[in-house]
């Protein structure tokens, strides 16, 4: 079978996750006539020779030996074997022209990826003969290989297309559809050919509607120009077609009490109990994502994808897709949803209300879903209000009180999520559940954030937080999860009642050196304002601590809670001798016009700044560009000097903004503080406007951000139309 393993000179290659002498090992139980030996080498492979997904030289010196075992039809598991093969050449080509160059494993210039590339290509003809196997689970493996590694476009295409005529399976001729797809995509010359097949299989009557739906969604996504107003029309027609219409019993089903479906969603078994809540929830939040339940999520997906800001097709798509009789469909559709109104600007409306028409009681799977889209919406989720506030009245009316620690574990979920929803509206409604929480401790991690939105109920809400807050053991090395969530919730509630806490966790983190929780605590204090005076003295000494970042939130607090200038800015020269200390930025502009003294330094750091970023500039490093510390800089000296500053601030912040969208809330949130000044900015105030897409969409609240920005345009907007504009020294 593989007779070669000890031939590698697996030392020489160096390997940066264990023993390279351990790998021929590995490739050995990958053929083991043991299945478990033979998963554990699959493991050892993915986890430690191909670690998320990167390329390593041991990586590249395995495929030969990896070719020879899916060559063997004697090796067990050879779609495995393609699979793993595929996954290693997918990499490399995706990767070949972004790190065409990298530092090797030796320190050196390496062009693995590339290499990599072309070795996949040199062995394209094994994919060929993967793709005709007997075995359809190979077939199906290696399908894909015919559109990365073949680079003859006219013999992919003829075999691509004779594959769909010798594929009976649904799931291999969607795989067809999709790999002409990418090979079209990737290959010039394929594209045209390529075209002229989807149409083909979309208008002929005689295929089969789920490979008719792909070559539609798939010619629109390698082919945009081709979307017209018939497109979606005609994918909703086939989707109705390829949906599976419920059976009487599933129809008589619906609206049962809760009790008669668990059934269906409390397959998973518990967490370890052993294990923290906010671990076991993450693990399972990973699983969850990206999972598919419909067969026709792919096809979906990859049309909305081409159809991009074509929200009005988008929209009525996603209403027959959370309409769909079919329970996989709708859970879907749900992110998808979800993901068009995080990033697309308009009226979603029809679509929060289809979400919130999901939390169906009888179905606590897709409830969970609807309910945690709609918490990531933050007010857009306004309209379902309604749909949240009855599942979640109805769940403590009709099963238990406490139905936040309900034993059924989907239940339990889609409850806790529509609560957190519920209470980031603001709405009480969700208080009885986060009060279960707090005095049970049942993932109580879930609610301390969703209590501090509810200030309305701080008198109930804050005693709960301060005694789980007050019971934390900082002789811990990490004292647990959301410490940071406890002391932003304390903040936000703004009971004063916190500040003796507050200031006794403080003193106990310095205690144990634990700088980053001392630091989070002083930002908590500072949030108190005047209100926590009376921790000046466990916070004054701390302006001189060695730890930079705890310094600069002992200063700020420093400030906050005297508001006494001379103290606090000769404080600021020190910090400001940091590198890219925002914090300490912030805190100069915050203080205003009493920290002139360091007005020198500010324009130094900013000068250095943007003559940094204009290298980078003329060496083709933009992604280098530190245009954060350059707007925060801007902002602190708008703020200290005002109009003396406008003619040379303004420039700045508006090529902030235009060279990267992260820096657009603070730009935005300068600009409506310079008033008449930034009469300038009123072209650029309108585009971001007009502009469809949401801002800087990494980000969780994100779109809060965003709701934000476009808030403060229409009133910079406003004002500057209602008023004439300044003459050039910023003055009327």
């Amino acid at each position: 079978m593989i007779n070669d393993l000890d031939s590698i000179d697996w030392a020489s290659l160096g390997h940066a996750y264990g023993p390279a002498d351990d790998v021929p090992g590995w490739l050995r139980g990958m053929v083991s006539p043991d299945p478990e030996i033979r998963k554990e080498a699959f493991g050892n492979f993915y986890g430690k020779v191909l670690h998320q997904g990167s390329v390593y030289s041991s990586t590249v010196a395995s495929v030969p030996f990896l070719f020879a075992m899916a060559d063997d039809p004697a090796t067990p598991d050879r779609a495995e074997v393609v699979a793993l093969l595929l996954s290693i050449g997918r990499e490399a080509v995706d990767a070949e022209e972004i790190y065409a160059v990298i530092c090797g494993d030796d320190g050196e210039d390496s062009t693995i990826y590339p290499d990599t590339a072309s070795l996949m290509r040199e062995h394209a003809d094994a994919f060929v003969a993967y793709a005709v196997d007997s075995d359809p689970q190979v077939r199906r493996a290696a399908i894909e290989g015919l559109g990365l590694f073949l680079d003859d476009a006219e013999r992919a295409v003829a075999l691509l297309r004779n594959r769909l005529t010798q594929e009976n399976g649904v799931t291999e001729r969607l795989l067809v559809v999709r790999t002409m797809a990418d090979l079209a995509l990737r290959l010039p010359a394929a594209a045209a050919p390529a075209r002229a097949w989807f149409d083909a299989l979309a208008d002929s009557g005689s295929t089969d509607p789920d490979t008719r739906l792909a070559a539609l969604a798939h010619r629109a996504r390698c082919a945009p120009d081709s979307i017209d107003d018939q497109t979606v029309p005609a994918v909703i027609a086939l989707l109705r077609q390829v949906t599976p219409e419920p059976r009487p019993e599933q129809d008589q089903a619906r609206g049962r009490r809760e009790s008669s479906h668990l059934c269906m969603c409390e397959a998973e078994p518990e967490p370890d109990p052993g294990v923290p809540g906010h671990i076991a929830a993450a693990f399972d939040d990973l699983e969850r994502h990206g999972r598919a339940h419909a067969p026709t999520t792919p096809l979906l997906t990859a049309l909305h994808g081409a159809l991009g800001a074509r929200f009005d097709d988008r929209k009525v798509l996603l209403t027959e897709q959370l309409r769909s009789p079919d329970r996989a469909t709708r859970y879907d559709a749900i992110d998808m949803a979800r993901r068009l109104i995080t990033s697309w600007r308009g009226d979603h409306i029809h679509l929060v209300r289809l979400i919130g028409d999901c939390l169906l009681p009888g179905d606590s799977f897709t409830a969970a879903a609807a309910a945690e889209a709609l918490g990531s919406l933050a007010s857009l989720a306004e309209p379902a209000r309604e749909a949240l506030a009855t599942y979640v009245i109805t769940h403590l009316a009709e099963h238990r009180p406490d139905a936040w620690a309900s034993p059924h574990r989907t239940l339990r979920r889609a409850h806790q999520q529509a609560v957190v929803a519920l209470a980031g509206l603001g709405d009480e409604r969700a208080l009885p559940s986060l009060l279960v929480a707090l005095d049970t401790g049942t993932d109580a991690w879930r609610a301390v954030d969703a209590a501090g939105r509810l200030p309305q109920a701080a008198a109930e809400l804050a005693p709960r937080l301060i005694r789980r807050f007050a019971a934390i053991d900082y002789a811990r090395e990490r004292p647990g999860f959301g410490f940071t969530s406890f002391t932003i919730a304390l903040s936000r509630l703004g009971d004063p009642a916190a500040v003796p806490a507050l200031t006794d966790a403080l003193r106990a983190a310095v205690q144990h050196k634990q700088w980053h929780i001392a630091e989070a605590v002083l930002k908590a204090l500072a949030a108190f304002g005047l209100r926590a005076a009376s921790a000046l003295d466990k916070a004054r000494p701390l302006t001189e601590a060695d730890n930079v970042a705890l310094r600069t939130a002992a200063v700020s607090a420093l400030w906050e809670l005297k508001r006494r200038p001379e103290e606090v800015v000769p404080l600021l020269n020190g910090l400001l001798e940091q590198h890219r200390n925002t914090d300490a930025i912030d805190l100069a502009g915050r203080i205003g016009p009493a920290a002139a003294p360091v007005l020198p330094r500010l324009q130094q750091i900013l000068d250095e700044q943007l003559a940094q970023n204009a290298h980078n500039e003329q060496n083709g490093s933009t992604a280098l560009n530190d245009w954060w510390t350059v707007t925060r800089v801007a902002s602190a000296l708008w703020d200290i000097d005002g109009i003396g500053q406008a003619d040379a601030v303004l420039p700045v912040l508006l090529d902030a903004w235009k060279n990267d969208d992260a820096s657009a809330h603070a730009v935005i949130a300068c600009l409506d503080r310079m008033g008449p000044a930034a009469y300038p900015a009123l072209p650029q105030i309108q585009a971001a406007l007009a502009q469809p897409h949401r801002y800087d969409q990494r980000w969780i609240g994100a779109v809060t951000l965003d709701l934000e920005i476009e808030r403060t345009c229409r009133t910079i907007l406003a004002r500057l139309q209602d008023s004439p504009e300044p003459s050039p020294a910023g003055q009327e």
